[in-house]
């Protein structure tokens, strides 16, 4: 979005969470590490942004611009937390949205996320809690990668055009009051910002996106969303023409009420081919 433009939007201000610099290349383990090893390597620190109320402008973002939309989706789902309901309903309504919004040929969920602070916390399994650091979900080299493997025989097929993994964020419950997710104007995030970081898992390493700070950073994020709102986010895209990578974070919200009832999210990847 034009930086004149964004300026007449409501606004707020906040702390993120940003990698600060290093020489090595940072890792985090996506499992518990070995003894004496922590999770994560590299330091984050807190930087105060303005963080713009987006909805005032839905009509203007681009997938393909920003990397990011807002839409109104209902959905059949009746209890998120039921993983054969998710894969039989949602999925195929996640799949038409991407279809509609993106105009690719072919679309497939690969993958997601159940967030649930709360929960996560009691150690109940298969919830996670919000990412409160900038991030993007792969990078130039995983996200091919990470397409291939999830599309194994049918890779060469799907892969020989264009093709971006979106994700599709959602409340399960709203509207949200506290912990949204700020989404970085991709066109406002320089090459040099994006630090590829290794993803450890026990049997591979995957790739993802930290980032550092910038003051030129462009943040926008929609207050209050409902269970009938989603966010599309393209998180890799083999066009370098367009937006390819998408900053993105959970963040406190100043205005939070301590009573405020904890986010729960479900994010859903897939991958669209555009032939």
């Amino acid at each position: 979005m034009d930086g004149e433009l964004a300026l007449h939007l409501d606004s707020i201000q906040a702390p993120l969470n940003y990698l600060l610099p290093m020489t090595e290349k940072p890792y985090a383990y996506a499992y518990e590490p070995p003894p004496g090893r922590p999770q994560r390597s590299g330091a984050y620190a807190e930087q105060t942004v303005t963080i713009r109320n987006g909805r005032k402008a839905a009509d203007r973002l681009s997938l393909d611009r920003e990397g990011f939309v807002l839409r109104r989706h209902a959905t059949d789902v009746v209890d998120f937390y039921d993983a054969a309901e998710v894969k039989r309903v949602y999925f195929a309504e996640v799949e038409r949205l991407v279809l509609a919004e993106t105009g690719a040929k072919r679309v497939v969920v690969f993958d997601h996320n159940l967030r649930n602070a709360a929960l996560a916390q009691q150690g109940v399994k298969g919830l996670k809690q919000p990412v409160g650091r900038i991030h993007n979900d792969f990078t130039a080299r995983s996200g091919p990668e990470r397409a291939r493997a999830e599309l194994g025989a049918e890779a060469d097929r799907w892969l020989e055009g264009r093709f971006a993994l979106v994700n599709v964020w959602r409340p399960i419950t709203g509207p949200v009051e506290d912990w949204p997710l700020a989404l970085a104007d991709a066109s406002s995030i320089d090459a040099k910002d994006w630090v590829a970081t290794d993803l450890i898992y026990p049997d591979r390493v995957g790739e993802t996106y930290a980032v550092t700070h910038n003051p030129a950073h462009r943040w926008f994020y929609f207050p209050r969303m409902r269970r009938d709102e989603a966010i599309l986010i393209k998180v890799y895209d083999s066009d370098t023409s367009r937006a390819r990578f998408s900053a993105h974070t959970a963040f406190h919200e100043p205005s939070a009420s301590p009573n405020a009832a904890p986010r729960e999210s479900i994010e859903v990847r897939t991958i669209a081919q555009f032939g």
